[in-house]
C-alpha cells in the first residue's frame, strides 16, 4: 500500500461550502473604495446599493418587472422573511431533502403552524417532482448544500401554477441556470457561489409575489426586521438599496468586486462552466475509484458546487470515524479545508466546487483523498 504523500498541493485549499473560497482576484486592496464610516442612506452607499442590486439582474438575467433586495441574516433571513410574509393564503407543500430543507419544513410546521404537506427524501435523492401539487405555495431548495443533491435541468415547473414557488437557491445562483419565470421567490448569500461576506441575503421577488403581498395580511405578528408592506403596499425603497437594517458597506464593496469578476469570467455562462469543469474532476475520480462515490445517486441531480462524497469501501470498521480522520488529514497538511461532510449529513466529504475554486487545486487535491484514504486504511489496520 503506497502511502507516499503526493508532491503537488492545491494553490488554495480553501474548498468550504460557506463562506466559499474568495474568487481568485481578490485583494483587499480591491476593497479600498469602500465607503467607510458613510451612511448607507448617503448617496454614495445608495448609489453602491443600488448597483449591486442591478448588477445582479445583468448577470443571473432576473426579469425587468422583479424586485431584488438585499435583506439582513444571510439566505436564512431571506427565506424566513419570504416564508412568514407569503406563507397561509392558499395550501402549503414543503419539500426537503437536506438539512436546510428539512429547517424550513420545522418552521413552516412549528413556528407557522401551517398544515403543509410535507415531502421529504433521503440524503443522495431528491422527492418525487412529478407529484408536486403547483398549486399549492411550494418551498424547496433548489440545490441541496449539505447533500450535493439538485434539481435536475429537465424537470420544468408548470408555467399555469396557481401557487406560489418559494426556492431557496443560496448555492445554486450564479452556479446553475435558475428559469426565472418559473420561480416567484428566490433567494441566496454572497457568501457562496461569488466567495462573498456573511451575514446579507438577497431576496428576489416576482409580480405574483408582489401581488401576494399587497393583498394579503397574515394572521401572525412580523418583527420590524420582516416586514415588507406598509399599508397594503410594497415598500420600493427595500428593493432600490434601502436595506431594512445597516448593511455593511465593507461587505457591500466585496459584493461588488465579486461581481466584476464574475463579468470578467464571461457573466452567468462562464460562471456555470467553471462550476461544471470542476465538479467533472470529482465526478470522474468517483467514477474510476471503487471506494468512493458521488452521494447522489442519480447523476441528472448531482449538484455542480457542493459536491458531497461517500466512502464505500468494506474496510471501513467506523464510518463516521473514517471520514473525519480523513477531512483530518487533509487539513493537516494544509491541502483542504473544512471539507468535512456537513453535521446531519451521511459521513464523508464535502468540497466545493462553485466558480472561484479553481479546476488545478480541485485536480491536485484528488490524489491528496487518495492519499489520506490509503493512510487511513493503514491505521485502522494498525488499530485492529
Amino acid at each position: 500500500m503506497d502511502t507516499t504523500a503526493p508532491a503537488t498541493r492545491p494553490a488554495n485549499p480553501r474548498f468550504s461550502s460557506g463562506p466559499c473560497a474568495k474568487p481568485p482576484s481578490f485583494t483587499l486592496d480591491s476593497l479600498s473604495d469602500a465607503a467607510l464610516g458613510r451612511s448607507h442612506r448617503a448617496a454614495i452607499g445608495k448609489t453602491k446599493l443600488k448597483d449591486a442590486i442591478e448588477r445582479t439582474r445583468t448577470i443571473l438575467g432576473i426579469p425587468s418587472d422583479y424586485l431584488i433586495g438585499i435583506v439582513p441574516a444571510s439566505d436564512t433571513g431571506a427565506v424566513e422573511m419570504a416564508m412568514w410574509n407569503l406563507l397561509g393564503a392558499r395550501p402549503v407543500e414543503m419539500l426537503a431533502w437536506e438539512s436546510f430543507g428539512a429547517g424550513w419544513v420545522t418552521d413552516c410546521v412549528k413556528q407557522l403552524k401551517l398544515d403543509a404537506k410535507v415531502s421529504t427524501a433521503e440524503y443522495g435523492d431528491i422527492v418525487d417532482l412529478s407529484g408536486v401539487d403547483w398549486n399549492a405555495d411550494v418551498v424547496f431548495t433548489w440545490n441541496g448544500t449539505t447533500s450535493g443533491v439538485r434539481v435536475p435541468d429537465h424537470f420544468e415547473i408548470p408555467s399555469n401554477r396557481e401557487g406560489l414557488t418559494i426556492c431557496d437557491a443560496t448555492s445554486a445562483a450564479f452556479a446553475q441556470d435558475l428559469p426565472w419565470n418559473r420561480l416567484d421567490v428566490v433567494t441566496y448569500s454572497w457568501q457562496k457561489v461569488l466567495g462573498g461576506e456573511a451575514a446579507h441575503g438577497m431576496l428576489i421577488l416576482s409580480p405574483r409575489a408582489v401581488e401576494r403581498l399587497e393583498n394579503y395580511t397574515p394572521p401572525w405578528p412580523l418583527p420590524k426586521i420582516f416586514r415588507l408592506t406598509k399599508g397594503g403596499k410594497i415598500i420600493s425603497g427595500v428593493f432600490e438599496g434601502a436595506t431594512i437594517n445597516t448593511p455593511s458597506m465593507l461587505c457591500v464593496e466585496d459584493y461588488l468586486n465579486a461581481l466584476d469578476w464574475a463579468e470578467s469570467v464571461g457573466g452567468l455562462p462562464g460562471l456555470m462552466s467553471r462550476a461544471d469543469t470542476n465538479a467533472k474532476v470529482l465526478w470522474d475520480f468517483c467514477d474510476r475509484t471503487p471506494w468512493i462515490a458521488n452521494l447522489a445517486n442519480e447523476p441528472s441531480t448531482r449538484s455542480n458546487t457542493s459536491v458531497c462524497l461517500k466512502f464505500t469501501d468494506e474496510r471501513i470498521i467506523d464510518g463516521a470515524a473514517f471520514a473525519k480522520s480523513v477531512a483530518k488529514r487533509l487539513e493537516a497538511e494544509g491541502v483542504a479545508l473544512d471539507v468535512g461532510a456537513y453535521r446531519d449529513a451521511p459521513p464523508g466529504l464535502r468540497i466545493w466546487c462553485g466558480a472561484t475554486v479553481e479546476t488545478s487545486d480541485i485536480e491536485a487535491l484528488v490524489p491528496w483523498i487518495e492519499w489520506a484514504f490509503e493512510a487511513e486504511i493503514a491505521a485502522q489496520s494498525q488499530a485492529a
